[in-house]
């Protein structure tokens, strides 16, 4: 029995030296190892990551992921298997420092508070909050939400902006998006607070879009980075040239317009000032 303890204390030692060993490998080796390259997004948050009608997980978020993926592969010269996992605000840090994803592909903005815990990659989108009301609302911004239920969603950023200088507000928090939205649909909500761009497209691909409107100035300024683990430079080298030969070949905007040119299920003009602030962060080769 002496024998058997040894032995057990033994492999308990081995493999925790092994989970540190893991939690500090670098990305690239970690993918190279495993062969899976695993993105972090989200499943009701469309255009930028959901479910669709035939139960495929798309959106534009998870299309700029795939750049990065092939630019992995290229990296690493071999195929690597592309692998989606669920994330919601509440998660998404977790789920890198756990090493359970590689790469956070959603919604999330890129905060100074939060480049504490993760590193961001260049803006790939710039948004800021606003409201989702039923047509007809008294509310039309900020200054209207006093008293009133402001539906969230729990660790977002447009939480804390209303926590801190709306406290008049009656803050409901969601877990996700759509049950949020259904708690708006349902009447217990006077309104839902997200990005402006997520409401857009909450809109439009309710039952009946022409039921609900966005107002409201920009609240915040969001913009969306994908997240990876802190001080890994050369994964986030790979990211960002993946994003910036998209921005300078192109496929960057193929994409966007794939999701929000005149032609897609939401609509949002790219302007001329946003093209130019995207592609001033493209660095010379």
């Amino acid at each position: 029995m002496k024998r058997i303890g040894i032995f057990l204390l033994l492999v308990t030692f081995l493999l925790s030296f092994a989970g540190i060993s893991f939690a500090s490998e670098p990305t690239l080796e970690k993918i190279k190892r495993t062969g899976v390259f695993t993105v972090g997004t989200r499943s009701g948050s469309p255009p930028f990551a959901y479910i669709n009608k035939q139960n495929e997980w798309v959106g534009f978020s998870i299309d700029l992921a795939r750049l990065v993926h092939k630019n992995i592969e290229k990296k690493l010269g071999k195929s690597i298997k592309f692998e989606l996992k669920e994330s919601i605000p509440a998660t998404r840090i977790p789920l890198l420092t756990s090493m359970a994803v590689d790469l956070i592909a959603g919604t999330m903005t890129d905060t100074r508070a939060r480049r504490e815990n993760v590193d961001f990659s260049l803006t790939f989108f710039a948004t800021g909050a606003q409201f989702l009301v039923k047509k007809g609302s008294p509310i039309k911004g900020v200054k209207d939400i006093a008293g009133k239920r402001i539906g969230t969603q729990q660790g977002s950023t447009n939480e804390r902006e209303l926590r801190t200088r709306y406290p008049q507000a009656v803050l409901v928090v969601f877990p996700d998006q759509p049950s949020a939205f259904t708690a708006l649909a349902q009447g217990k909500l006077d309104a839902y607070t997200n990005d402006g761009i997520q409401l857009w497209g909450l809109k439009y691909k309710a039952p009946n879009p022409d039921e609900w409107e966005v107002v409201g100035e920009f609240y915040t300024y969001d913009p969306y980075g994908l997240a990876m683990r802190k001080n890994d430079s050369d994964f986030r080298h790979v990211v960002n040239v993946a994003l910036m030969e998209g921005l300078e070949g192109g496929d960057y905007f193929n994409i966007y317009n794939k999701w929000f040119g005149p032609k897609s299920e939401v609509p949002y003009p790219l302007s001329h000032d946003v093209k130019t602030f995207l592609m001033m962060q493209v660095v010379p080769k």
